[in-house]
């Protein structure tokens, strides 16, 4: 009779079954597939359309090459008002937020995270600023529930509009 000698990596007692296996298999199959995923590269964010912040006006009416170095005090042109839709908006993703114009020259701003699990938006259709995770909707007016899930308004974001030009206040 010869005497088995156990080779195993395990504690005595202990046994891999196909479940852990397979389980081990599968969670390393999802962590490659998530790295891959996030790479944080952020170059087609859909966001394509966004102006690139506004250079000042020389004596012309030309913009020139100088930017706005006015300090917090002088936000960044965010948009337009001829860029964002009456009876619509646009998300900025970068600088989270979503600006709205519900009517003809009135300019509202919200967060662009969705109140119900933090997801951010990713349209706005219809009078409405929309969640895909769980089809939440938000009103473009005041940040109210539409649709549920979500159960609180988008928190308002402060804007300013200075003629033409929309920025973060």
């Amino acid at each position: 009779m010869t005497a088995s000698r156990d080779t195993s990596p395990l504690p005595t007692g202990h046994h891999l079954t196909r479940r852990t296996v397979v389980t081990a298999a599968g969670a390393g199959s999802l962590a490659v597939v998530l790295i891959g995923c996030g790479s944080g590269d952020d170059s087609d964010d859909g966001d394509k359309g966004a102006p690139e912040p506004a250079g000042k006006k020389d004596e012309k009416g030309e913009e020139s090459e100088e930017k706005d170095t006015g300090g917090a005090a002088a936000a960044a042109v965010l948009a337009r008002t001829a860029d964002i839709p009456v009876g619509g908006g646009k998300i900025f993703k970068d600088e989270g937020v979503v600006v709205t114009q519900p009517t003809k020259g009135r300019f509202k701003a919200f967060s662009n995270r969705c109140t119900h699990k933090q997801c951010p938006v990713t349209s706005v259709e219809g009078g409405t600023i929309n969640c895909p995770c769980h089809g939440s909707k938000f009103d473009i007016a005041d940040g109210s529930v539409r649709r549920s899930p979500a159960t609180s308004p988008l928190p308002p974001a402060e804007i300013r509009v200075e003629g033409e030009a929309i920025r973060l206040a």
